[in-house]
């Protein structure tokens, strides 16, 4: 579900590179794209509407369209038998949802309700980084500064950019309707909706997400999410202080070893991640490892990963992959 949009796009692109076993592939998306026909491992599928006999002939259903209709359409995904991939917010923080980075907690799949959620596109990334650090030494404290990009919104906020940028260049009015301020050669401190706190819903998302996942509910998380002019990859300046000292090279070597992480650090020459080197990959980059200068327990460091792939779609099919891979797809799965 969700299939014509960027998530699902990027979706169908790594269904075919990872050779995902699927012996039938069926996609949904809003009426408009009905009868739409969209090329699939050679094959062309045509678009058609979600409906419960739809999902009583499927194994797993993946959503990414949005909160609203996957509270609508997850629960009837579920009750005709499917297990269910869900990009959005909407189960997220829902204690009988499995909220999984396969590479940090896939246990927590075993004995699922029917339901599992994709974290945040800037959630996923830190907590990669944070797990295997935290297993050698207890972290105490994150601060976590992110840039996401613009594809973070969706397909009209990339032609947005595009758009806003072609007419700066050529000297024509800005217009605007994705972002409430132009974002071509600008940036704003404002993704999603603002609480009374001061912090937004996106910021809040890190913290609570991470101490899910992570299985630390007192984790000390601060964040503060910016919307940048790129078109793909969300880029993270992150302080870590832990409960003793840890050097930059022994979380090199730890980073260096950890499943899904590549570590590209050596400032002096001019090599650090950035987005243009993560789009289109599957790792999380690391870079700039460093010791706080504030801190002596703590280390800085900057992390890129392309939003698309392992924010969404790349981790939706991992789960897959790990349901089946455990054998825990169908009713018989559930508690």
């Amino acid at each position: 579900m969700g299939a014509t949009g960027a998530v699902g796009q990027v979706f169908l692109d790594i269904v075919q590179q990872r050779k995902f076993p699927a012996s039938q592939i069926r996609l949904c998306a809003s009426a408009r794209s009905v009868g739409k026909k969209v090329t699939v491992n050679g094959e062309q599928i045509a678009i058609e509407v979600a409906t419960p006999k739809l999902f009583s002939e499927v194994d797993i259903v993946f959503i990414a369209a949005g909160s609203d209709i996957s509270k609508a359409m997850a629960p009837i995904a579920v009750e005709k038998g499917a297990v269910v991939v869900d990009k959005s917010s909407a189960f997220r923080m829902d204690p009988n949802c499995a909220l999984v980075v396969p590479e940090v907690n896939g246990d927590d799949l075993v004995g699922h309700k029917g339901i599992t959620s994709v974290p945040n596109c800037s959630t996923t990334p830190l907590v990669m980084v944070l797990k295997p650090l935290n297993d050698r030494l207890k972290v105490r404290r994150v601060i976590a500064d992110t840039y996401q990009s613009v594809s973070g919104t969706g397909v009209e906020a990339i032609d947005e950019l595009r758009t806003q940028t072609a007419q700066i260049v050529k000297g024509e009015p800005v217009t605007k309707q994705v972002y409430p301020h132009q974002i071509a050669f600008n940036l704003f401190p404002h993704i999603e909706t603002f609480k009374e706190n001061g912090y937004t819903t996106e910021e809040i998302k890190m913290t609570m997400e991470s101490r899910k996942i992570l299985h630390l509910p007192n984790l000390a998380v601060s964040a503060t999410c910016v919307r940048v002019p790129v078109m793909v990859s969300h880029s993270e300046s992150v302080h870590i202080d832990f409960e003793g000292r840890i050097t930059p090279d022994e979380v090199r070597k730890i980073l260096s070893n950890a499943p899904g992480i590549k570590v590209v650090d050596d400032p002096s020459k001019g090599v650090y991640p950035t987005p243009l080197m993560a789009e289109g990959k599957d790792e999380v980059f690391v870079g700039r490892i460093r010791e706080d200068a504030s801190n002596p327990n703590g280390i800085a460091m900057w992390l890129v990963s392309d939003n698309l792939r392992k924010g969404a779609a790349l981790n939706g099919i991992q789960i897959a992959e790990e349901l089946l891979r455990r054998d825990l797809v169908g009713r018989k799965a559930r508690v």
